[in-house]
């Protein structure tokens, strides 16, 4: 008989424990020990919707540039400027503007306003320091962004040192310019538009290699 007690002692204690276990498991969870999600750091919503709409979230990537910084021989800065006949009632646009040579000389010499955009932080750094070391900071403005984006209208002289491609991308917003406008690229042109003038510089220094300029006016001549 007293098996039969101790049996049944056990079973009882083991089913107790069981019970205590599933009670435990199945204890309401504090509201703060729910994990918050994350902050919506670096984030954007597509096609410009509302944040207080439904649609969905997307990271923001920043775009990598396009091309290599490789910066323009002052020479050819010159010839740049001195093509476009740029004048103190000129508006500058540099599109890619690096460490802003085009805009500082345009500024220093003509008493032209300037406007760049530049991808990379470290070159719209260096092209801000370079205008205030020449005093022309209050004449040249230098922003962080895409070239894509700008709204070029205000621009009455445009300057690019960009891949064909990429000056063709730019075709639509070029065209949308002022009569009178004048657009110099350097070493590429734009496909399918009809140059005023072009212009070849060759270093004296064997190791350099040749440089071109082109000069557009608006209404493009396609």
């Amino acid at each position: 008989m007293s098996t039969f007690v101790l049996r049944r002692s056990g079973a009882f204690l083991l089913t107790a424990l069981l019970l205590a276990c599933a009670r435990k498991e199945a204890r309401p969870v504090a509201e703060a020990e729910i994990s918050a999600p994350p902050p919506d750091v670096g984030r954007i919503e597509p096609d410009g919707a509302s944040s207080e709409g439904n649609r969905l979230w997307e990271p923001r990537w920043k775009r990598t540039p396009d091309v290599v910084y490789v910066p323009t021989p002052q020479p050819v800065v010159d010839r740049m400027l001195a093509m476009a006949k740029v004048t103190e009632r000129d508006v500058v646009y540099d599109l890619g503007c690096g460490d802003g040579r085009i805009l500082v000389t345009a500024a220093a010499r003509y008493g032209a306003r300037g406007f760049g955009i530049d991808l990379d932080p470290d070159r719209v750094e260096e092209a801000r320091e370079n205008a205030r070391r020449n005093g022309v900071a209050h004449l040249v403005t230098i922003e962080e962004g895409d070239a894509f984006e700008v709204d070029l209208r205000p621009a009455t002289v445009v300057t690019l040192y960009l891949l064909p491609d990429l000056n063709h991308r730019l075709l639509p917003a070029l065209r949308q310019l002022r009569d009178g406008a004048r657009v110099v690229t350097h070493d590429y042109g734009i496909e399918g538009v009809d140059f005023v003038t072009d212009w070849m510089w060759e270093p004296t220094d064997p190791e350099e290699r040749a440089h071109f300029v082109y000069l557009y006016e608006l209404p493009f001549g396609d």
